[in-house]
């Protein structure tokens, strides 16, 4: 299956290892993944994917907002309404609830159809959890 993981740190830089460990996850499965940088990408090769995985953080720690540059990917990439998709939220404060509640509806509003959603502790969870998707 093609994937797409598109990582949304709070700060612009590269992906975290996090998001490299779940993709890692990915790729033993079998699939192939392509990791989308939120910061520098446009988002225009997102319909050609069969499953889309968000991975995000907080850029606050008691507001759960999420970085604008998430919204933007996802709203400039049409045709990724009813695309089956999964959520992840890197824990970061006292507020997570809150940010994966605001992670979940950025993605619904794009029509996207979220059948997986997560909260990462650590790197060598992410990588466990990316085994677990497409299977």
């Amino acid at each position: 299956m093609r994937i797409a993981v598109i990582s949304a740190p709070k700060e612009r830089k590269a992906p975290p290892d996090y998001v490299q460990a779940l993709a890692k996850g990915m790729e033993a499965m079998g699939h192939r993944v392509d990791v989308i940088d939120a910061w520098t990408e446009d988002g225009f090769r997102l319909p050609g994917y069969e499953y889309i995985v968000v991975v995000a953080e907080s850029i606050s720690l008691f507001g759960g907002k999420m970085p604008e540059v998430l919204s933007k990917i996802l709203s400039a990439s049409s045709g990724i309404s009813g695309k089956k998709s999964a959520a992840f939220l890197k824990k970061n404060g006292p507020f997570t609830a809150k940010a994966f509640s605001n992670l979940m509806k950025a993605m619904e509003k794009e029509g996207m159809t979220v059948n997986w959603s997560d909260i990462i502790l650590s790197t060598t969870q992410a990588e466990a959890l990316g085994k677990h998707i497409g299977a």
